[in-house]
């Protein structure tokens, strides 16, 4: 399955070292099947003032992996995303970690949840309502290694979201 990653720069070496804290499924490199997707992320950099660039991969899963999917959005996906984003570490159990990106308006109802303002059976009768995206995480290099390939990178423009 291809697979896709934006960032300001091409990504031929993909690697776990230059990812940040604190995000969804913890620390690792982020891709998505979803080519709407990657290049909608690209809006981030543009507006910055920064180049915006998609890398395409080539997927294949390997079964000796630990690998945890979250197909739709659950309260083990709620619980998952909040002790990720508070610094805890569940993600290291795993290799890789996929499932729905708290956006939009999960990101919403994931910050209200965050500041107490809902509780948790408020937040999960808000989520299973929505339809989730898709997000890969490589947590290990290992991972990445044994199944990403990288197909070529081009550049994102802001016509080519802003349609």
């Amino acid at each position: 399955m291809k697979v896709y990653h934006t960032s300001t720069q091409p990504v031929e070496l993909p690697d776990t070292l230059h990812s940040r804290d604190f995000l969804d499924f913890g620390k690792g490199f982020y891709v998505t099947a979803l080519k709407e997707q990657a290049v909608r992320y690209a809006a981030r950099f543009i507006k910055l003032g920064q180049k915006a660039f998609m890398s395409t991969y080539v997927y294949t899963p390997v079964e000796e992996l630990r690998i945890k999917e979250f197909d739709e959005y659950t309260g083990e996906w709620l619980d998952f995303v909040v002790d990720c984003r508070s610094g805890k570490t569940p993600y290291k159990d795993y290799d890789i970690v996929c499932g729905g990106v708290a956006n939009d308006k999960v990101i919403m109802t994931l910050n209200l949840y965050l500041s107490e303002l809902i509780d948790w059976e408020t937040a999960l009768q808000r989520l299973i309502y929505e339809k989730p995206t898709h997000q890969l995480c490589f947590i290990t290099q290992s991972a990445i290694d044994k199944c990403l390939r990288f197909i070529g990178s081009e550049e994102i423009k802001k016509t080519d979201y802003d349609q």
